[in-house]
């Protein structure tokens, strides 16, 4: 049976609560990762995108901007901070010169290795918590 909207109880609170909290705690725990590896947690994030990546086109500036949800010039401007530092290479796409085409260097597979390995260990210890939470808020629906 579904409850109706209105009737929301003080468990629903707080197991929005504490999912808001544990999702900020992991986010958190990700910006110290990275900035430890010596990355900004969006260019973290935006290595972690161009190499998760698996459309039948190549990962482009503006897929990129719509993955992280960000402006279009600002994604131009984090590649451009990505390519600087050696993470990442761009070439103009072969069939519209007006896109670039993101590819990573080996010095960011290395960094990104070791930043995954720790996340992933990281969300098998936060698993339990967050599935208890969403149960706790899929209950009545």
């Amino acid at each position: 049976m579904r409850r109706l909207e209105d009737e929301l109880t003080d468990a629903d609170y707080e197991a929005l609560s504490n999912l808001r909290y544990t999702l900020r705690r992991f986010i958190d725990f990700s910006a110290s990762a990275a900035q430890q590896e010596g990355l900004p947690a969006q260019q973290h994030q935006a290595l972690l995108a161009i190499r998760g990546h698996r459309g039948i086109e190549a990962m482009t500036i503006g897929a990129l901007a719509e993955r992280l949800l960000i402006a279009p010039h600002s994604s131009t401007e984090l590649v451009g901070r990505l390519v600087a530092a050696g993470y990442v290479s761009r070439t103009a796409d072969l069939t519209d010169k007006r896109k670039q085409t993101l590819t990573l260097t080996e010095k960011a597979d290395v960094v990104l290795k070791r930043l995954t390995k720790t996340h992933i260990a990281e969300i098998k210890e936060l698993a339990p918590r967050l599935i208890n939470i969403l149960r706790d808020l899929q209950r009545d629906l």
